[in-house]
C-alpha cells in the first residue's frame, strides 16, 4: 500500500467544553444518525400508498428504496476523508442540513421520477451522519466514559430500521405519506444547529481536498453504486440474463479494479484500507455484514409476509413489527452493563445464537400467523441483535488508532449496509425459487384427479351456487388456486427464515477469531 500523508492531529476528547455540553453535541449527532437510518425503512410499510400518490408502477416504486441505498452506500465511506478535510463538525452539519432539504423536496415531489431523484439526494447527503457519529464516539469519550455512548449508538443502529415500518405505517395512516419526509425537518435543523454550536470536533485539513484522488473516487462510486443496483435489481430481472443488470455488473468490476488500484498506489487514497490489517476490525466487519442480513432482511420479510399473506395494512404491519423495536430498547441498557463484565466475544456469540433461534422460530409460520405467533420470534431476534451489535462496534473500532477511526467507522457502516443489500438480494431470489418449487409440488398434490380435492371443489361449488354465483365451478377452482398460492408463499417465507438462521449459526465461530479486547487496547492518537 502506498505511503500516505500523516493525518492531522486528533482533537482532545471534548476540548475545553464541559462534559454536559460535549454530551449535548453528541446527542444531537445521535438524533441525526437516527433519522438517517430510520429513513431507510420508514417507507417500507407505505409503498402502496406512495405508489398510488405518485402513479408509479410496481417496478418504479421499488426505486424509492433502491435510490436511497445506492446513494447512501457511496457517501458512507467518503466520510473519513471529508471529515479530516472539513472537520467532523462541519461535515455533520452540512450532511444534516442537506438531508433536511432533500426530505422537504421528497415531500414536495410531483411524480415518481422526482421522488426517486430526491430520495437519492437524501441518501447521499445524509449518509455521512452515520459513520461520523460512530467515529465521534471514540474521539470524544475516553474508554472509561464510553459505555453509555456505545449503548446509544447500538440502539440507534438496530432500533431505527426495526421501528421504521411501525412509525411509517402510523404516519401514513393518520397524516398521509408526505409526512414520512416532513417529520425530518425539525430534528434535522435541531441536530445541525446544536452540533455546529457545541461540537469540539473542529480539526480540519483543507489541503486534502486539493490532493483528492478523483479517479479513486469515480472508481469507488461506480463499484458501490453498481453493486447496490445489481443486488437490488438482480432478483427481479433474473440476474445476468437481463442486459441492463449484466452491463451494470461489468461497470461494477471496472469500477472495483480502478478503485483498488488507486487505493494501493495513490499517496492519498479515498479510503484508508490499512484498517483491514486489524484482525478485530476484519471479524467485526464480517459479523456486521451478517447482522445486516438479519436486521434488514427481517424488517423486509415480515412486512412482506403480513401484507401478501395476511393482507395487513400499513398500520397493522407497524403494530406487529413494534415488538422487536421495543425489545431492543429494553435490552440496550442491560447489554451496556453486561459488556463491562463479560468478554465481548462471548456477548456477541450469545447474541448471534439467540437471534438465530428467533429466526428459526420464524421459519415455522402458518398462513394465519399474526401478532401472537410472531411475538416470541421477534422478541428473541431483537434481543440477540442488540447483544451482538453494541459490543461488536467496540470490538471492531475500539482497537484502531484514533487517526484511523473515521475511515474505519465508514467501512464498518458500509459493511453492515452491504450485508443488508446482499441479504435482500438473496432473500428475493430464494423467495422466487422456493415459491416455484413449492408451487410445483402443491400443484401435483391438489390435482383434480384426487378424490379429496374433487370433493372439496364440489362442496365449494355447491356453496357458491346457493350464493348466486354465475359459474360456481370456476369460482371453486379460483378459491383453490388462491389457497395454494397462500400456502406456497408461506412455505417460501419459512425457507428463507431458515436460511437466515443458518447464516447466523455459520458466522458464530468467526467471533472467536477476534483477539480479546484488553484495557490497553483503547485507541490512541498517533
Amino acid at each position: 500500500m502506498a505511503a500516505t500523508a500523516p493525518s492531522p492531529p486528533v482533537p482532545p476528547a471534548g476540548g475545553d467544553l464541559s462534559p454536559r455540553l460535549v454530551w449535548a453535541g453528541f446527542l444531537a449527532m445521535i438524533l441525526g444518525n437516527f433519522m438517517a437510518i430510520l429513513d431507510i425503512q420508514i417507507v417500507s410499510s407505505s409503498l402502496r400508498d406512495i405508489q398510488a400518490g405518485v402513479s408509479a408502477s410496481n417496478d418504479e416504486i421499488a426505486w424509492i428504496q433502491t435510490s436511497y441505498l445506492i446513494a447512501e452506500i457511496i457517501a458512507i465511506p467518503l466520510s473519513g476523508l471529508l471529515g479530516r478535510a472539513l472537520s467532523m463538525r462541519t461535515l455533520f452539519t452540512m450532511s444534516a442540513l442537506g438531508f433536511t432539504l432533500a426530505s422537504l423536496l421528497c415531500a414536495l415531489s410531483w411524480n415518481i421520477d422526482s421522488l426517486i431523484i430526491f430520495r437519492a439526494l437524501q441518501g447521499f447527503l445524509g449518509g455521512a451522519m452515520i459513520p461520523t457519529t460512530m467515529a465521534a464516539l471514540f474521539i470524544l469519550f475516553p474508554p472509561e466514559r464510553r459505555g453509555p455512548a456505545t449503548v446509544l449508538i447500538g440502539m440507534v443502529s438496530t432500533i431505527a430500521p426495526s421501528i421504521g415500518p411501525t412509525i411509517g405505517g402510523a404516519i401514513t395512516d393518520s397524516l398521509g405519506w408526505h409526512w414520512l419526509f416532513l417529520i425530518n425537518l425539525l430534528p434535522g435543523l435541531v441536530a445541525a444547529g446544536v452540533v455546529w454550536t457545541l461540537s469540539p470536533l473542529r480539526s480540519r485539513d483543507l489541503s486534502l481536498l486539493k490532493r483528492l484522488d478523483v479517479w479513486g473516487l469515480l472508481g469507488m462510486a461506480a463499484m458501490l453504486g453498481s453493486l447496490e443496483y445489481v443486488l437490488e435489481e438482480g432478483p427481479r430481472q433474473d440476474w445476468l440474463a437481463d442486459p441492463m443488470v449484466r452491463n451494470v455488473a461489468l461497470l461494477m468490476l471496472a469500477g472495483g479494479g480502478l478503485f483498488f488500484w488507486r487505493a494501493f498506489t495513490s499517496p492519498n487514497p479515498i479510503v484508508q484500507l490499512a484498517v483491514f490489517r486489524n484482525r478485530n476490525f476484519i471479524v467485526g466487519c464480517l459479523v456486521a455484514a451478517v447482522v445486516g442480513i438479519g436486521l434488514y432482511g427481517s424488517v423486509y420479510l415480515i412486512p412482506l409476509f403480513l401484507g401478501q399473506i395476511r393482507g395487513y395494512n400499513a398500520l397493522q404491519i407497524g403494530q406487529t413489527m413494534f415488538v422487536s423495536g421495543l425489545t431492543m430498547f429494553m435490552m440496550a441498557p442491560v447489554v451496556g452493563k453486561l459488556q463491562r463484565r463479560i468478554d465481548a466475544r462471548l456477548l456477541i456469540g450469545s447474541g448471534l445464537a439467540i437471534a438465530a433461534f428467533g429466526l428459526w422460530l420464524n421459519a415455522h409460520l402458518s398462513p394465519d400467523a399474526g401478532f401472537l405467533q410472531l411475538l416470541l420470534p421477534q422478541a428473541l431476534r431483537g434481543m440477540g441483535l442488540m447483544m451482538a451489535m453494541i459490543p461488536m462496534t467496540v470490538l471492531a473500532l475500539g482497537t484502531l488508532p484514533l487517526d484511523r477511526v473515521q475511515d474505519g467507522s465508514g467501512l464498518f457502516s458500509m459493511m453492515r449496509n452491504l450485508g443488508g443489500a446482499l441479504g435482500l438480494a438473496i432473500i428475493n431470489t430464494l423467495l422466487t425459487d422456493k415459491a416455484n418449487l413449492h408451487r410445483t409440488e402443491l400443484a401435483t398434490a391438489v390435482s383434480t384427479g384426487h378424490a379429496d380435492v374433487q370433493g372439496w371443489l364440489d362442496g365449494t361449488a355447491a356453496t357458491l351456487a346457493t350464493q348466486g354465483v354465475t359459474d360456481p365451478q370456476a369460482g371453486a377452482i379460483a378459491r383453490l388456486a388462491a389457497l395454494v398460492e397462500r400456502e406456497v408463499g408461506t412455505m417460501a417465507f419459512n425457507d428463507v427464515f431458515l436460511t437466515m438462521a443458518v447464516a447466523f449459526a455459520i458466522v458464530l465461530p468467526l467471533v472467536m477469531l477476534a483477539r480479546k479486547p484488553r484495557a490497553g487496547d483503547a485507541p490512541a492518537g498517533h
